[in-house]
């Protein structure tokens, strides 16, 4: 049985999100699994590094297959791109070693999000971007994100109330980076709770906005989905790096 590993960028504006789901065919991994299945003949189950949200975007996607067919990594890269809808590319398909999970393995993630923060129009970049207009205090919102970076109950940070697994994660930097009327959050830690970077984006909004006192942010560590901000737009949230 061998094991492949791919790199890959998808704009999921059209996507349901990362994750299979019964009876809905637009998925990132349904349609790889479809796609390699019909490329292999054989059936094909594609681990990811993580589940991107509906609507969330990825340039730096790692995900792995195991699969009988002694077809060369090459050919089946060139079918991958050959087959796939122009909204999911492939950078690389590479043999590694049995024991690799893209998931499992993964050391750090880093995520960028996207806010629009001007009233000019920004018409070619809108699936991309957040746009919310409102004056924001950079200074506040970078002294808030540094009460953030360690490793901390996120659990207020956390869309799924439900989730019975810890909800202890590890923020590694946050950094908040001005580009003319853009702003890009960006987080790299060891794994991401459900919405978490959308919330945390949201809280740190609030603050920039003057709605929450920068020096709250640290008593929500393990508290509950409420206390804090709002989840914001899937559209401004993209995968950039997953390390190993």
């Amino acid at each position: 049985m061998r094991n492949l590993r791919l790199e890959l960028c998808y704009d999921g504006t059209r996507y349901r999100g990362w994750q299979r789901l019964p009876g809905v065919e637009n998925t990132i991994q349904g349609k790889l699994e479809k796609t390699l299945s019909r490329i292999l003949g054989e059936p094909i189950e594609v681990i990811g590094s993580g589940r991107t949200d509906a609507g969330t975007h990825a340039l730096g996607q790692v995900a792995n297959f195991h699969c009988t067919s002694g077809m060369p990594s090459e050919e089946i890269l060139g079918d991958l791109r050959k087959f796939l809808p122009e909204d999911i590319g492939v950078y690389s398909c590479k043999e590694v070693s049995p024991r690799f999970h893209a998931r499992l393995n993964a050391l750090e993630k880093t995520y960028c999000y996207r806010l629009w923060n001007s009233e000019e129009p920004c018409v070619f970049q809108r699936r991309y971007v957040y746009t919310d207009s409102r004056p924001l205090n950079l200074e506040a919102m970078e002294q808030a994100a540094s009460q953030l970076v360690g490793t901390h109950d996120f659990s207020a940070f956390c869309g799924n109330k439900n989730l019975k697994k810890s909800t202890v994660r590890t923020i590694y930097r946050i950094e908040i980076l001005p580009k003319g009327p853009e702003l890009q959050f960006i987080f790299t830690g060891n794994g991401f709770l459900y919405h978490m970077v959308r919330i945390l984006v949201g809280t740190l909004l609030e603050v920039g906005r003057g709605e929450r006192e920068q020096e709250t942010l640290s008593a929500l560590f393990g508290k509950k989905r409420e206390l804090a901000g709002q989840t914001v737009p899937a559209c401004g949230l993209c995968l950039m790096e997953v390390k190993y």
